[in-house]
């Protein structure tokens, strides 16, 4: 869900903030009744309204479109982020097996 309020506190405030606007795009799209566009369109033309804003004013802000699927999306942002970081994953736990469960479970 967009957070068009929020955006409408910032623009006309002091340049101190540091701005992620994350999208998505609509899943089940709705059709506007009257209109020839729809909710995600509309949707889609409040971010970018508020993204324009912003960087007109000389603001620091980013876009980060997941597209669709959110989950993978936000999966694909992270790893771009470790990346730029050079976070390094941690290596793969081995599975505890029987004999080793055993072992603890009689000390």
């Amino acid at each position: 869900r967009f957070l068009h309020s929020t955006g409408q506190l910032h623009k006309g405030g002091a340049n101190q903030g540091v701005f992620i606007q994350l999208t998505a795009d609509a899943v089940n799209d709705l059709p506007i009744d009257g209109k020839d566009y729809s909710f995600g369109t509309l949707i889609r033309a409040q971010a970018l309204g508020d993204l324009k804003a912003l960087s007109g004013r000389g603001y620091r802000v980013v876009r980060i479109h997941l597209g669709r699927n959110v989950a993978a999306g936000l999966k694909s942002t992270q790893a771009a982020v470790d990346a730029a970081l050079g976070v390094k994953k941690p290596a793969p736990r081995k599975p505890v097996t029987k004999a080793v469960k055993r072992v603890v479970a009689k000390k």
